[in-house]
């Protein structure tokens, strides 16, 4: 066994290859037993469909470094009162179309809106977006009114659906110009018909979540994500993923079921899609629904399935009590549900969560405690900590948020918070592109040092832990090497993609790779921690 593994030196494309396998010796062919057959041989494992990485897939896997749009496609009145009329009554979406076109008519707030939308992101802010802040991504709030008119039958926006005519049109016209600049779009589906909550980013002021407990509402919910699929699937390029809905109310009843609903909707248009789910303010609850989702072996093909959380520290009374120094100190405590569930896809299936909405904001109750130090170094700091905990533990973090009338926007603004330095993107994304060629040249050189190093030391680790028993090394190398060539193709960047990649969603990558080895039986999980460890060693040689 030692001297084959010694002996395969063959590039990526030579693993792609699904029959490879069958010009092995007869002596060195794996001997796993067929559950269905009780034959021994290869008959467990389908054709591999491993592909070289694609900058799709760079785009949706790597570590997102984002912000939110703000409010734009979904209003909220303390971010833009300039979209209100002053008369408005309420500080929602609805009550701002319905105050303008009681004001001006139809025909002119559409104009207004349609020209809101198309001037909101000019060139310069996407040229500072890649050169300044480093971004990745972006996350988008729009609502289900800015979608197909036919979507808004039957709720409160029916009557002002021409206002929205053009809305998905500019969406469509936005993800495509920050794709040209190597930026993905996480689409989100901040307001749904109902309301996944009774807060204003909803789309209303009804105070109430009527998305839950309406079949109506529910269905027209997943039509939305049928909507966005179809987009998607016919060449809207630069999404990373849909998520189904924003901040849903802890406990909402029938939330999961609604969630499997979406998944399979979304599946059946695009398997490859990621869906985003909110974990409702309860981390643990949705951490075991994905690893139930995310399973390696699937009877039909499955969207990978990623957690949303946000993390506020202004507005609960328990918040409000504690120093922002006890804040500072309580950011890396987060994000413990995940502990002891990764590693091992195969045993337990595959968790990934990003941070969708986070500040650097405080309540005034805590800068009241914060003694002696002076705020703008607090607020540094914690944005700081933030950065790192989510950078080291999560697939990615949005801040919120970008675009807002008082602009760049304080401890709320991204701006402002990245210029204080105290929002950062992933170190990675700060290596000067002229050192990329340098590290990938000895990525390449020390490869075979790397890969003989590992399969040899877990070669070594099972013959003694269990000698004389079965085993198929083999699976090991290859994963090896596939994860080895996966990390280098993220880093070297794609085609109008940026380079310097991590795989920040190693989870669900790792569950992508398993799901395309066609690999099956007792000895998968061979071909998984050989990809893990591939990855690993390539960052220990760049130094990620």
């Amino acid at each position: 066994m030692k001297g084959l593994l010694k002996k395969a030196k063959a590039e990526f494309q030579g693993i792609l290859d699904p029959d490879s396998r069958a010009n092995l010796p007869p002596a060195q062919q794996p001997q796993h037993q067929n559950q269905e057959s009780g034959l021994p041989g290869m008959a467990n494992d389908q054709p591999s469909s491993i592909g070289p990485v694609t900058s799709l897939d760079i785009i949706r896997y790597r570590y997102h470094h984002g912000t939110n749009l703000g409010s734009v496609y979904v209003l909220e009145r303390w971010l833009r009162n300039s979209m209100f009329p002053a008369d408005a009554c309420g500080s929602s979406e609805l009550e701002a179309v319905k105050a303008w076109v009681a004001k001006i008519g139809v025909d002119e707030t559409r104009q207004k809106f349609e020209a809101f939308w198309k001037s909101v992101v000019t060139d310069e802010d996407l040229t500072w977006l890649v050169n300044e802040a480093k971004i990745t991504s972006i996350r988008l709030p729009i609502g289900y009114f800015d979608l197909n008119p036919s979507l808004v039958e039957n709720t409160p926006f029916a009557p002002y659906a021409a206002v929205y005519s053009s809305a998905w049109n500019t969406i469509r016209d936005l993800i495509v110009r920050l794709r040209s600049k190597g930026i993905g779009t996480l689409i989100d589906l901040h307001a749904l018909p109902g309301g996944a909550n009774g807060n204003e980013h909803s789309g209303t002021n009804s105070g109430k979540a009527e998305l839950w407990g309406s079949a109506t509402n529910r269905e027209l919910g997943v039509r939305c994500c049928q909507f966005l699929a179809q987009e998607i699937s016919h060449g809207l390029e630069g999404v990373i993923g849909i998520q189904v809905v924003n901040e849903a109310d802890w406990g909402s009843e029938r939330m999961y079921d609604w969630y499997d609903d979406c998944i399979n909707a979304v599946s059946n248009i695009d398997p490859t899609i990621p869906i985003i789910i909110s974990d409702g303010w309860d981390l643990c609850r949705a951490v075991e629904f994905s690893l139930s989702r995310n399973v390696a072996i699937s009877a039909q093909p499955k969207c990978p399935v990623i957690i949303d959380t946000h993390y506020y520290w202004a507005y609960t009374g328990e918040d409000k009590a504690k120093s922002p120094q006890q804040i500072i100190a309580e950011v890396g405590q987060k994000m413990g549900e995940l502990d002891g569930r990764e590693g091992s896809v195969i045993d337990r299936g595959a968790v990934q969560a990003i941070v969708g909405e986070y500040s650097c904001v405080l309540s005034e109750d805590s800068w009241q405690k914060r003694g002696d130090t002076p705020k703008e170094d607090l607020v540094k700091a914690f944005g700081n900590a933030q950065s790192r905990k989510y950078q080291y533990r999560s697939g990615g973090s949005f801040f919120w948020t970008w675009k807002m009338d008082w602009f760049p926007g304080g401890e709320w603004g991204f701006q402002a918070q990245t210029a204080n330095a105290a929002i950062t993107s992933h170190p990675s994304y700060s290596a000067p592109s002229t050192d990329i060629p340098g590290l990938l040249a000895k990525s390449q050189s020390r490869r075979e040092e790397r890969m003989y190093a590992a399969v040899n030391q877990h070669v070594a680790y099972w013959d003694h832990l269990a000698p004389n028993t079965p085993c198929e090394h083999w699976r090991y190398e290859n994963g090896w090497k596939v994860g080895y060539a996966d990390a280098c193709n993220f880093f070297a960047g794609g085609s109008g993609v940026r380079d310097g990649n991590k795989i920040g969603n190693l989870e669900i990558w790792v569950l992508k790779r398993i799901r395309e080895s066609g690999m099956r039986g007792n000895f998968v999980w061979e071909f998984e921690q050989g990809l893990r460890r591939g990855i690993a060693d390539f960052y220990g040689l760049v130094g990620v």
